[in-house]
């Protein structure tokens, strides 16, 4: 019989956190969530560990059944951009470029970084948004064209459903995915770069 995760009302990454440690025991787990976000999050580490996720939606919560599929886990390629053959990762903790005395300035410098940043090479693989950066990727922000350039060309952007959480702009997201603590301490630590603003 397989595993049972109850992870309603525990925060990020833990849903994530339990139901990898439970998969390690098991190849079929029933963890319980109670919101969308812990949803996908949960959905997604499985899916990209190879496999296969049903979700049921019941009164007391959304009971995702997780059983080892009959596919290879998802592992991307390498990319080319980095010399020592992981991803090149950005990570903006901020609404602001730099630190100073005037946020008009900070906001100045990270509207133009990320228009440039359309224009130079390589392009990161992946973009992390946390902290108060991630007011850079929710409606009415300054930079969101530049945003949507980066991801037309291929570029991912996570960013942290925490702090979305903590900012109230959880329904505001207008580019990239929501994304949680595990995949983005994952991210990082597989990086062949990160470099941070």
């Amino acid at each position: 019989m397989g595993k049972v995760v109850d992870a309603r009302g525990l925060p990020c990454p833990q849903p994530v956190l339990l139901t990898r440690n439970a998969l390690k025991e098991s190849d079929t787990v029933t963890t319980i969530v109670d919101s969308d976000t812990a949803r996908h999050n949960v959905t997604r580490m499985a899916e990209r560990a190879g496999y296969t996720v049903r979700a049921e939606e019941r009164e007391a919560g959304i009971y995702l059944h997780i059983a080892r599929g009959e596919t290879s886990p998802t592992v991307s390629p390498a990319p080319a951009s980095s010399p020592s053959g992981g991803p090149l990762v950005l990570v903006i903790p901020s609404e602001f470029m730099g630190r100073g005395e005037h946020e008009e300035l900070g906001h100045i410098l990270i509207r133009g970084f990320l228009h440039t940043l359309n224009e130079v090479s390589p392009l990161p693989d992946v973009i992390i948004f946390f902290n108060s950066g991630v007011k850079l990727v929710v409606e009415e922000s300054p930079v969101l064209e530049d945003l949507r350039t980066l991801v037309d060309q291929g570029v991912q952007i996570l960013t942290c459903g925490t702090c979305l959480g903590y900012y109230g702009l959880k329904e505001k997201v207008a580019v990239g995915e929501v994304s949680n603590m595990y995949t983005i301490a994952e991210t990082m630590m597989q990086a062949g770069k990160v470099v941070s603003l």
